[in-house]
């Protein structure tokens, strides 16, 4: 059975917030910055998400989108042995899940539209694929954040619990 630490606390607690950026970009994404693109005529569209591809490859970026996939693996082995270890074991699949949609599917309409030359059948091959793994991956990572926030919850609660165990073990009262 593994003991609460500090460092496992603040694992988790790196993971959870980590996983929330990457499903808030996500999220974005599906409910303001497409819809919105959607408007454009398609030489706007394809230059504009040209350019967010671009500028999206960031370290900022990089660290939550890695961050929030490490950073769960490593709370779901600090947490081996908790009864709520498995809150992040399904956080960690439902992300890897939608890490791999980002992968298979997102990343190689990026790079299709970085080098294409015609707006209208850019944009054909890009939009509706795009926006729908972008869907899945937004779901998945949502999903995650939901069961590390679990987890996170009842971490806290083992503490206390902990903490009071070890205070009435102590007391005068208690011998």
């Amino acid at each position: 059975m593994t003991t609460h630490s500090k460092s496992t606390g603040f694992v988790l607690g790196a993971a959870t917030v980590a996983m929330g950026l990457i499903a808030g970009v996500y999220y974005v994404f599906a409910c303001c910055i497409m819809p919105a693109l959607a408007r454009s005529d398609d030489r706007v569209y394809v230059e504009v998400m040209q350019d967010i591809n671009d500028v999206i490859q960031n370290p900022v970026f990089f660290l939550s989108f890695i961050g929030a996939l490490l950073l769960t693996a490593v709370s779901a082995w600090q947490l081996r042995g908790q009864p709520y270890r498995w809150w992040v074991w399904a956080a960690l699949a439902a992300y890897a899940l939608g890490f791999l949609t980002t992968v298979v599917f997102n990343i190689p309409l990026n790079n299709d539209l970085a080098t294409a030359t015609d707006p209208s059948a850019a944009r054909e091959h890009f939009e509706d694929p795009w926006v729908a793994w972008n869907v899945v991956r937004a779901l998945l990572s949502t999903v995650a954040l939901v069961c590390l926030a679990r987890a996170l919850v009842l971490y806290g609660r083992g503490r206390q619990a902990s903490a009071y165990l070890a205070s009435a073990a102590g007391s005068k009262a208690s011998r």
